[in-house]
């Protein structure tokens, strides 16, 4: 080897596009762990007239959970439904509220509840700190300045919300994602016991985008060894889950950690169809993310045959039957317009089938699948 060539070497190497993203730095995981909330929130408090701001599900007003948070001095706490998606104009009224409240600028953000809340938790932290409107910023790596402080709680298992990136908003022209390295939390606490009491339907849906999650990673051409040691992880943790015989205290904590290796396991890759499709569906029609999920999945054979498959099985085994009919009453215009949803999403398109993804996939096909749900 001549000198030039030893130059050259490591500088090519130096040049080659690793990502580098942020993971959550502290989390406690255990049955109770949500008593410890006062404590991890006290060095982060900036002053006594600074709030911690509690965003909470209104499912818990009124119940035990209220009465074990740590709101003290000048802390604001506000329930909020989680019966529709987050948008971005529910996000610029909450920081509007917030500033207006508050003399002081918050010590951080708490979300207590679903992907809904925390998605809101991330992208409230966000705009405290950052000017114009949370719309402003769908997309990918837009914000400029740091979050506040900020915690995810959650209370049902799934999303893989507390774990990435991603805080998925609707905005006035789409359903996207503030995608960024500030979107992440600071502290999580995965606490089982707070899943209890989740209706049938709702852990499940919940629980098959967690499984959706892993289809789409592992069967995707973003894979790779990071992403599939998590995904892997994840995928049987589910099966265990929906296909086993745990008790419910198993079913609790094995849930709770197939989402967080389930949101890691796209953090460094991506999912696909079934999730491109679903912002569609959400976005005109209001459906819920999991369900929406589940809707198209069903459908999804020629994609993902023995993820399918299994899915029905799952669906079998808890005697579970998806709504119909859902996309049967849609014209023309609005069927147009959930696939112009799906078909932007293009990073989830490009993981599923590459990077012609374009030629192997038409809007007839897509409609043709919407028409089934």
């Amino acid at each position: 080897m001549n000198k030039k060539e030893e130059i050259e070497t490591p500088t090519a190497k130096q040049q080659v596009p690793f990502r580098n993203f942020p993971m959550v730095p502290k989390v406690v995981f255990g049955r109770g762990s949500f008593d410890q909330l006062g404590d991890i929130l006290l060095p982060n408090r900036k002053s006594a007239d600074a709030p911690m701001i509690f965003l909470v599900d209104d499912v818990f007003e009124g119940t035990d959970l209220v009465g074990r948070l740590p709101v003290i001095f000048q802390d604001q706490l506000i329930f909020i439904s989680a019966d529709e998606e987050p948008s971005t104009t529910q996000v610029d009224t909450l920081v509007a509220r917030i500033k207006a409240d508050h003399e002081e600028e918050a010590s951080g953000i708490i979300g207590i509840g679903g992907g809904t809340l925390l998605d809101l938790a991330k992208a409230v932290s966000i705009m405290l700190n950052n000017k114009g409107s949370s719309s402003e910023y769908q997309g990918w790596d837009l914000v400029q300045r740091p979050s506040y402080y900020h915690v995810g709680i959650p209370t049902i298992s799934g999303t893989g919300a507390e774990v990435s990136r991603t805080t998925v908003l609707s905005g006035p022209k789409r359903k996207l994602g503030i995608n960024s390295d500030y979107s992440t939390f600071d502290q999580v606490i995965l606490d089982p016991d707070l899943t209890q009491g989740v209706p049938k339907d709702q852990w499940f849906y919940t629980g098959m985008d967690c499984y959706i999650h892993c289809i789409e990673s592992l069967q995707g051409t973003y894979l790779n060894a990071f992403s599939q040691s998590y995904g892997d992880i994840s995928l049987q943790l589910c099966r265990d889950v929906f296909l086993g015989d745990l008790s419910p205290e198993e079913s609790r904590d094995k849930l709770m950690m197939a989402s967080w290796h389930g949101g890691m396991s796209i953090a460094y890759s991506q999912v696909g169809v079934a999730h491109a499709m679903s912002y569609g569906l959400s976005f005109v029609l209001g459906i819920r993310h999991g369900l929406g999920n589940c809707l198209v999945f069903q459908h999804l054979e020629e994609f993902y045959p023995k993820g399918v498959a299994e899915f029905k099985q799952m669906m079998a085994k808890h005697d579970v039957i998806l709504p119909s009919g859902i996309c049967k009453h849609l014209s023309e215009e609005e069927l147009d317009q959930i696939v112009d949803i799906a078909l932007g999403m293009v990073p989830l398109w490009e993981n599923a089938l590459g990077p012609d993804w374009q030629s192997k996939v038409s809007p007839e096909d897509l409609k043709r699948i919407y028409r089934k749900i």
